[in-house]
């Protein structure tokens, strides 16, 4: 009977005898490695961005809660503060971009988020450098855009009712929050616990791909961004992020809260006339259709 086995030719990396030098050793391996897609090999580039307005008593412990090795650079564009918020951060080492007039939430993220493509970022992460948001998050929220589960995370503050209140978030934010979010899960079709959190990470992907010079310059790009995620099929989802509520921490008075929700619920009007063809929208377009 016939055996269906083959022999296996032996190299000299196969025999334990054969002592190969260092430099002999990287050479026979040259054609295992070149056989890797690049992509595979390539060191990711995460860059976190810090969109900021007076900020400067509050950058430094934001800064030393990232987790060491988390991200490749800092970056943050100072929207004309009054204080001195732009000299704090460069003695941190952290790159600083003076806007040369405060133009708004939106257009602070739009100016973060050029510079970070401009700077090689396949990742990136924004925090407020105001210690709202807990920053040690920094590093697993891009570990799930890394492991390609996601490419958007939020950091959701609402884990729980209690935890959140006890938090220090006002009991009608909470109770907005809670109602406007159910309602953009309905209309964009998600399982989101915060479509509001500040605290977000977005692949380059994402950046690239979404027209946010279209957006709004005031608060509601935020919500701009995210149908606009939906609408171009990225995946969004979220993790638990513990926040402060104190003086220091920037937060939106109740009028401009009120104006915010307005905008949200006019974005998903404006998604659903899009989708159904009762308008075009240029938020909707993918910038390669407009080039």
């Amino acid at each position: 009977m016939k055996s269906c086995t083959t022999a296996t030719p032996t190299t000299e990396l196969d025999n334990p005898s054969t002592i190969l030098t260092p430099a002999e050793q990287l050479k026979r391996a040259e054609p295992l490695l070149d056989s890797i897609p690049q992509s595979q090999t390539a060191r990711k580039r995460t860059i976190a961005v810090m969109p900021a307005y007076n900020a400067a008593s509050t950058i430094e412990r934001t800064l030393n809660d990232i987790p060491l090795g988390s991200v490749d650079e800092v970056i943050l564009v100072d929207d004309c503060s009054s204080d001195n918020t732009v000299e704090v951060a460069r003695s941190l080492g952290i790159t600083v971009i003076e806007r040369e007039s405060n133009g708004g939430y939106g257009a602070n993220q739009k100016t973060c988020y050029q510079h970070a493509l401009e700077r090689g970022a396949d990742y990136v992460v924004m925090i407020h450098p105001d210690f709202q948001y807990d920053s040690r998050l920094a590093g697993i929220a891009v570990d799930f855009l890394k492991l390609d589960i996601c490419d958007v995370v939020l950091g959701s503050r609402i884990r729980t009712r209690q935890e959140a209140l006890r938090g220090g978030m006002p009991v009608w934010k909470y109770v907005a929050n809670r109602i406007l979010t159910t309602v953009e899960n309905i209309a964009l079709g998600q399982n989101l616990g915060d479509f509001h959190s500040g605290f977000r990470a977005y692949s380059r992907e994402v950046l690239e791909t979404i027209p946010i010079d279209q957006n709004s310059d005031d608060f509601v790009f935020d919500s701009q961004f995210l149908a606009q995620a939906v609408h171009f099929g990225f995946r969004i989802g979220d993790v638990p992020v513990p926040v402060r509520y104190f003086e220091e921490a920037s937060s939106i008075p109740f009028r401009r809260c009120v104006t915010y929700g307005c905008g949200t619920l006019g974005v998903l009007s404006e998604f659903y006339a899009h989708r159904l063809g009762i308008i075009d929208s240029p938020r909707f377009h993918h910038p390669a259709d407009d080039a």
